[in-house]
């Protein structure tokens, strides 16, 4: 088969996308957009947050944390390194606030 890339054209939180993948990945892609696209719609509901760029960043980070923990439940990653997920979930809330702190304004704008 050929690794030449294909375009795909997938639906997150009701925007398209056009995403590049060789037929192999085709599969594997489509998983990876509905977990994106589920995760996006807990968090939007959850948060009542209509601003897509928090709520893809806090699914991005929701999506590292749930990797991360994951990964710690082997005591390794990928790297063969160990993941301390104490300093990983700080640093996820660290993230969260700052991205609330500075999408504040834009949140306001929304409304």
């Amino acid at each position: 088969m050929s690794t030449e890339p294909n375009f795909l054209d997938v639906k997150i939180m009701g925007r398209e996308y056009r995403v590049a993948c060789t037929p192999e990945e085709r599969d594997a892609l489509l998983l990876a957009v509905d977990l994106v696209d589920n995760k996006m719609r807990e968090i939007a509901q959850r948060t009542k947050s209509t601003i897509a760029e928090r709520v893809a960043v806090m699914a991005a980070l929701n999506i590292a944390h749930e990797y991360l923990s994951g990964a710690s439940a082997g005591a390794e990653n990928t790297l063969g390194e160990a993941v301390d997920t104490s300093d990983a979930k700080r640093r996820i809330g660290d993230m969260g606030a700052r991205i609330d702190t500075v999408l504040a304004p834009q949140q306001q704008l929304d409304l």
